[in-house]
């Protein structure tokens, strides 16, 4: 008998239990919102989004954010509908495997976990980048063990003390956006030591749109192809608060919640930051392209913090040393997030027999153990730089991690696609479950092939003439090659099979939860409320308070 058999067991004797594994729901909505923050803002939006602008242009880059983020928002529809009706463990991970195919969960699955795992070094080694402002002597190895420590502590305890961690490191990203969105607009008004009014200047002079790898009407749709690329790296979120569900609070409150505030998490930070980003600097800034060193990967971008750059040219005191100390509470949250969503997407597969059996192992507070010590072997990675350049190990993990990125998007609206034809086969409203999306299905099948045609575009520049290498084309195209192999191995090793729409069971773990929202005797606690109660002015206020 499995974990979820067990649990369900001990509801049909009476007791009212928080999942159908050993997970606990201890996240409140005030965590959950700014975990879903923290998961999507990192290195990329403060750092790597230099190099977007460098290849496509402040015109270019802003309507690849613009669309990447529309992209996404059509995700995030499809998400919210299925993550609020079923908020279990693993999320899209076991809903894959449930809805569409045993191996469709599995070859989700174990991308999801790669994809979050290789990018806990990432950060780290971006990390030591951010602290090279500062002094060039500072020890790589010392910042990694320092990293990989601070993350085993915020991760290893129970799954509360990780929401309070990231509640307040994520508060310290809102705050680094807010200067940094404040900062644009007075200094491009005139406020700055030089009382330079330059506006939209870098609009003009050098141009709207930047010219990559050729010249001329293609080169510059080439750069606007590369800023896409850099978005599809940069704009993530509703895997973050897919993940998260399982141990929410309140979930079918709390997660619909932070899905909503998706929308507005995208313009605010990602459109209005690819706006700012081409006001404050020149795609062709000296310093730019020189920290960039005219490299197409991403290696370059992370050195290169386009608004510190811009506080340098012109000469603003403090604020660049403000920036940077943010930049670094910033990165090391990303990570924070990575290291908790691969430990729970690796526990999931373990849930449903697609990992070793070990692995379903919690502690008492709800930490999957096991899990947790495979996790952390992967920022050990992170030493790579003591005898490799920190701009050759991004360069490796960018490649590889970006397509697993888009290939988990894929997943998502096909997955809704297969819920949807369920619903209708089943003859369930969706109006009657706890949210419905809009626009359904067009809005999964738009994302769904948008998606598609970016993943096999982005690593054009490789066919082009003579710009072809294997190595090239293998960093690019890895994942997006592994990812069929894990689907048709585990298809023809465990003969799984396409689930019919009237044989999907969309009954699953509904009942459990049902039960366990039922036993709540107050109702759900609002965002500002828990941030009220959290600063003292705890009187008169309600609280989450469950019958049993």
């Amino acid at each position: 008998m499995n974990v979820g058999e067990s649990k369900n067991n001990d509801v049909q004797q009476g007791e009212i239990t928080d999942n159908a594994d050993d997970l606990q729901r201890r996240l409140g909505n005030r965590q959950i919102q700014l975990i879903a923050i923290g998961g999507s803002i990192g290195t990329a939006l403060f750092v790597s989004i230099g190099g977007a602008l460098n290849k496509g242009g402040p015109a270019g880059i802003l309507l690849a954010y613009t669309l990447y983020s529309c992209l996404l928002g059509l995700v995030n529809n499809c998400m919210a509908e299925m993550a609020t009706f079923m908020p279990v463990s693993g999320g899209f991970i076991r809903m894959a495997g449930k809805w569409v195919d045993e191996a469709f969960g599995f070859m989700v699955g174990w991308n999801f976990f790669f994809y979050e795992a290789l990018l806990i070094p990432f950060e780290i080694t971006a990390l030591n980048l951010v602290l090279s402002f500062w002094r060039d002597d500072i020890p790589t190895a010392a910042v990694c063990a320092a990293c990989i420590v601070l993350y085993a502590l915020c991760n290893v305890l129970a799954v509360k003390a990780y929401g309070e961690a990231e509640f307040w490191l994520s508060g310290g990203k809102v705050f680094l956006i807010i200067i940094l969105f404040s900062f644009t607009f007075v200094t491009m008004v005139g406020g700055n030591p030089k009382h330079d009014a330059y506006g939209f200047r870098y609009w003009n002079n050098p141009g709207p749109f930047a010219e990559y790898l050729t010249t001329g009407d293609l080169g510059r749709f080439e750069g606007f192809l590369g800023a896409l690329w850099a978005a599809s790296f940069c704009i993530v979120g509703p895997e973050y608060i897919a993940m998260v569900a399982a141990e929410a609070k309140r979930p079918r409150v709390y997660i619909k919640n932070a899905f909503k505030t998706v929308y507005w998490r995208f313009g605010i930070f990602f459109i209005m930051g690819a706006l700012c980003v081409g006001i404050v600097i020149p795609y062709n800034d000296p310093t730019l392209v020189e920290i960039l060193g005219g490299e197409s990967g991403g290696a370059g971008t992370a050195a290169a913090s386009p608004y510190v750059i811009a506080m340098k040219n012109l000469s603003v005191p403090v604020l660049p040393h403000i920036t940077n100390a943010l930049l670094v509470t910033s990165i090391f949250s990303a990570g924070n997030t990575y290291t908790y969503c691969a430990t729970r997407s690796l526990y999931s597969l373990a849930i449903e027999g697609r990992s070793p059996k070990i692995l379903r192992k919690c502690t008492r507070n709800g930490v999957p153990i096991y899990c947790f010590c495979v996790v952390m072997l992967f920022p050990l990675l992170s030493f790579l730089q003591v005898s490799n350049s920190s701009a050759q190990v991004l360069t490796w993990l960018v490649n590889l991690i970006t397509a697993g990125g888009l290939i988990d998007f894929i997943v998502m609206c096909a997955t809704y696609l297969a819920f949807y034809r369920a619903c209708k086969a089943q003859g369930i409203d969706r109006k009657s479950l706890p949210y419905c999306g809009w626009f359904q299905p067009y809005s999964a099948w738009i994302g769904l092939i948008g998606l598609i045609v970016i993943v096999f575009v982005y690593g054009y520049s490789t066919f082009l003439p003579g710009m072809f290498t294997l190595s090239g084309f293998f960093s690019y195209y890895t994942m997006v090659g592994v990812a069929p192999i894990l689907y048709v191995g585990w298809k023809l090793i465990k003969r799984t099979r396409i689930v019919p729409a009237h044989e999907v069971d969309l009954v699953w773990e509904a009942p459990l939860i049902d039960a366990y929202e039922a036993t709540f005797i107050t109702p759900p606690v609002g965002f500002w409320t828990e941030m009220l109660q959290l600063i003292g002015l705890k009187r008169n206020l309600p609280v989450d308070k469950r019958a049993v």
